[in-house]
């Protein structure tokens, strides 16, 4: 009877667990960016918005 390899069971689930790990860290990072105003763009303030006298 075959030996079960261990070490490649054992590699494979630690694959698996970084890439789902960093599937993870996508999502976090682009659910930030969506959330978070452009660099380039100047954020509204309630100063801008009244008329100069």
């Amino acid at each position: 009877m075959a030996k079960p390899n261990y070490s490649y069971e054992k590699r494979q689930k630690e694959l698996a667990k970084k890439a789902k790990k960093e599937e993870k860290l996508k999502r976090k990072l682009g659910k930030a960016e969506d959330a978070a105003p452009e660099a380039g763009e100047p954020q509204a303030t309630p100063e801008a918005d009244k008329p100069a006298a």
